[in-house]
């Protein structure tokens, strides 16, 4: 079993950049396909990015291009690096671990492990 925690959210203003860090223990992060996903006041959790074990990466639509998600085997560490923030990427943020498939899933259904969240707030 692996155990996530988040860090790096805080306020930013519009345009601004944020590289929030997901540290696993326990077990190897390069054993999981993660993802991150993000849940708004009053909406519904929604994904934002996802790793596969191959390194594969995958974004909504919405962050494409202005976010990119990382992994250092060696920290046992998951980033995401948010560019070019906007006032609608306020949300809390949540890093997820997936034991059993190797691609990234979209469906944070499919997600084991979960962090606790990190609020990140960017001001226009």
């Amino acid at each position: 079993q692996v155990q996530l925690v988040e860090s790096g959210g805080g306020l930013v203003q519009a345009g601004g950049s944020l590289r929030l860090s997901c540290a696993a223990s326990g077990r190897a992060l390069s054993n999981y396909a993660m993802g991150w996903f993000r849940q708004a006041p009053g909406k519904e959790r929604e994904f934002v990015a996802t790793i596969a074990r191959s390194g594969n990466r995958n974004y909504a639509d919405s962050v494409k291009d202005r976010f990119t998600i990382s992994r250092d085997n060696a920290k046992n560490t998951l980033y995401l690096q948010m560019n070019s923030l906007k006032s609608e990427d306020t949300a809390v943020y949540y890093c997820a671990a997936d034991r059993t498939r190797t691609y990234g899933s979209s469906r944070s259904i499919n997600y084991d492990y979960w962090g606790q969240g990190t609020q990140v707030t960017v001001s226009s």
